[in-house]
């Protein structure tokens, strides 16, 4: 099929959803205009971190003039609802398969709407009030009266896995919920046995926030006539919601409809259901109005899913000469209270090994439950995480060896492709060497020596990190794509898979109109909405590009083969051929936009994974007798494969590594010892802003994969990767290497007392 029509894929074009979002015209969900009837919901959370619930006692709220109902887990109970159907566990065929104890299954935690038993964790919700106004709702909540019985609480990863430590579970004796081995042990011993030098880490890659710019929201309605309900909430992916929340309510999917709009901010968080989408669609029906329900930030930051927080000891072997002979570590990831996902856990644990061809590898992979909330799959799932790890290694390598960073990493980088590591994983193509190239010469190498010369003569200390990096692109496997033409000229794509501020309008556009050889301008996308888009895996995993690209080029074939009949019949020949966005016949040449009506609908089972990677690096000034420390410079090459549209990939480059920065040097979710949060607020929570970033160097280096068409691998999560470590190996550097770095620097850092003389 030929079709192409200039080549909309590859080109840097202005993103069609940009004058709306940016003019205020956004359709987030309190955006929705106010329904009819419509009462509002507010939440009772708990404020302690572990605490049996003796009663709820609620007359007093539901006598109050206003209010419509209050509800408990009690009342939850009585209704019959299922618990949320979270399925944590990564199961696709690139997946490492994680088991309990002694190969045990794994106990994941029942998630009901409401506890009637518990709170596991502060800020958990028990108990919700609908009410004729949120001022209404929100002065009944007060009126709840809970008899809690407070118990030991546990919040710090390390003692979770501790024997002895609060149980989270009554019916368990300790949190480990996932303790498994991957690898060759025996072979690891052995390189360690021989090697001539073996450099260690042991740290806690902290806890962060989503802190997405609009807090969760949910509306809720119930149309008795029906029997229907329609939920309307951010999240990345509506199908999966559709389908968790229905089995939560007992009811038949047909009988939900989830509406995703436009959703402000989520890298993770928002993919998986959370209790208010229940409860709102539970209060719709039983009060017979529309209902809805807006966090404040307050609440978001201690009941929106988190991110991060393992624990990591590992080692790294070298021979004399300097090359990697192996890799073993110990990883304890904290799920908090409720196991709503152990991606983070297996995907990190695969990709230990991280750039380099080191021959062996052996992995120890736990996770433990605590009174915090629940984590989740946050902007490139665990992959930073262990990034980190291997990275910090190979300087620490390097410092004890006393050979250049960059040299001893260009020494042991993955070579060939594909290349399968030790555990496993099969990067499927790229040039590692290049892309470190790249990023030296892109970072003015060169110049580093005069930069950190002029920081010295002003009193601080200057210092430069390099971090290399590859990540998975996994994810869900299915996804599916409508082309319809209505024959008025335009062409309408509907599919699975949902922004919440990637792009997707466009960049998807862009393949369809490539595909079909037709004007960008003439596409619309329509996406997010549960009675138009029927299968879809939502936006996880970096997939969004590679499904999407792949079943809107699948469809868009099957379109061309539905038109041609009626473009024959048009033409009055079957002796026709599609090029660039038209059939040509022996009597002229007829549209596809032109014809219609027609639709198209192809599904794809795509499970092949893809490996981004690049190199980052990261220039530092530091204050010697504070230790506060000023990003100077930024330099980053990532190879996406193939850029669908470079110019959003680079903005994606630029709000991941800001990310990654932040985590490295601000941003922690902070508990007490009785597992209280001590992070509630932009008060107590800091992330990086405009003025603590430098401008961007940022480059491709695009090497296709070979298991897609399009040759795409992932773009929006890369910059998350490395960033940590090339910021902490370039402190590192600038003061020597002498000082332990916790992390987040600007919370814990603080300079070694100068030594006298």
């Amino acid at each position: 099929m030929s079709s192409r029509a200039g080549g909309a894929v590859g080109r840097r074009l202005l993103r069609k959803e940009d004058r709306r979002l940016l003019t205020g015209r956004g359709r987030f969900t309190d955006d929705l205009p106010r329904q009819d009837g419509e009462a509002a919901m507010q939440v009772l959370r708990s404020p302690h971190a572990h605490a049996r619930i003796r009663r709820i006692d609620t007359g007093a709220a539901r006598a109050m003039p206003g209010v419509l109902a209050a509800l408990t887990g009690l009342d939850a109970r009585a209704e019959g609802f299922a618990d949320i159907p979270h399925d944590p566990l990564p199961k696709t065929r690139n997946d490492l398969a994680l088991t309990g104890p002694g190969g045990s299954e794994v106990f994941i935690g029942a998630h009901p709407l409401l506890p009637h038993d518990k709170a596991r964790y502060a800020g958990e919700a028990v108990a919700a009030v609908v009410a004729e106004t949120s001022a209404l709702a929100a002065d009944a909540v007060e009126r709840i009266a809970v008899d809690w019985e407070p118990l030991p609480a546990v919040a710090d990863t390390r003692n979770a896995a501790t024997a002895g430590a609060p149980p989270v579970w009554d019916d368990r004796t300790d949190n480990v919920l996932v303790d498994c081995r991957f690898g060759d042990a025996e072979r690891v011993a052995a390189a360690f046995a021989r090697a001539a030098h073996v450099v260690e880490f042991d740290g806690h890659l902290p806890r962060v926030a989503g802190a997405p710019l609009e807090p969760r929201a949910a509306l809720g309605a119930f149309d008795v006539g029906t029997g229907r309900y329609t939920l309307y909430a951010g999240s990345g992916g509506a199908v999966r919601h559709k389908g968790e929340l229905a089995a939560v309510l007992g009811i038949d999917p047909d009988r939900l409809r989830v509406v995703c709009n436009d959703v402000g901010g989520n890298f993770g968080v928002r993919n998986r259901v959370y209790v208010e989408f229940g409860i709102v669609l539970w209060a719709a029906r039983l009060t017979g109005r529309p209902v809805r329900w807006t966090a404040s930030r307050s609440e978001a930051m201690v009941s929106d899913y988190q991110g991060r927080d393992l624990v990591s000891r590992a080692a790294l072997a070298l021979d004399a000469g300097g090359r990697f002979l192996a890799l073993k570590a110990d990883n304890i990831s904290n799920v908090g209270a409720r196991c709503v996902s152990l991606s983070p856990l297996g995907k990190g644990a695969i990709l230990v090994t991280g750039s380099y061809d080191i021959p062996a590898a052996a992995v120890r992979a736990r996770a433990v439950f605590s009174h915090t909330v629940p984590t989740q799959a946050y902007r490139s799932s665990g992959r930073p995480e262990v990034c980190f790890v291997i990275e910090r290694l190979v300087d620490r390598a390097a410092r004890e060896l006393g050979v250049d960073p960059a040299a001893l990493r260009r020494a042991n980088l993955v070579r060939s492709f594909p290349y399968r590591n030790a555990l496993g994983a099969v990067y499927d193509s790229g040039d590692y060497e290049a892309a470190l190239d790249k990023a030296l010469t892109l970072s003015d190498d060169a110049g580093f020596p005069a930069r950190k010369a002029a920081a010295e003569a002003r009193g601080r200390r200057y210092g430069r990190g390099i971090a290399h990096y590859v990540e998975s692109s996994i994810g869900s496997p299915r996804e599916q794509a409508e082309l319809v033409l209505a024959g008025d000229g335009r062409l309408q794509l509907l599919i699975g898979t949902q922004p919440s501020g990637q792009g997707h309008e466009t960049a998807f556009a862009q393949v369809a109109a490539d595909a079909l050889g037709v004007p960008f301008e003439r596409i619309d996308v329509a996406m997010g909405d549960t009675d138009l888009i029927h299968v879809g895996g939502g936006s996880h995993s970096g997939r969004s590009m590679r499904m999407a690209g792949e079943v809107i080029r699948l469809a868009a074939e099957d379109l061309v083969e539905a038109a041609r009949p009626v473009a024959a019949r048009r033409l009055a020949s079957n002796d026709i051929a599609y090029r660039d966005g038209g059939f040509d016949g022996p009597s002229g040449r007829v549209g596809l936009l032109a014809l219609g009506p027609l639709r198209v609908r192809r599904e794809n089972l795509f499970e092949p994974a893809v490996y981004p990677n690049g190199c980052h690096v990261a220039e530092v000034e530091a204050d010697p007798e504070t230790g506060a420390v000023r990003l100077a410079r930024y330099a980053a090459v990532d190879d996406v494969g193939r850029a669908v549209n470079p110019m959003i990939v680079e903005g994606q480059t630029h709000g991941a590594a800001a990310q990654g920065i932040g985590q490295a040097l601000l941003e922690e979710v902070v508990w007490d010892e009785a597992g209280q949060p001590l992070a509630g607020s932009f008060m107590d929570y800091a992330m990086p802003r405009a003025d603590d970033l430098p401008a961007f160097a940022v480059a491709l280096h695009e090497v296709p994969s070979p298991t897609n068409a399009l040759g795409v691998k992932a773009g929006g999560e890369g910059g998350a990767v490395p960033a940590p470590a090339a910021v902490f190996n370039a402190v590192d550097d600038a003061f020597g290497g002498a000082n332990a770095l916790p992390m987040p620097l600007g919370r814990h850092f603080r300079p070694a007392p100068a030594k006298d003389g």
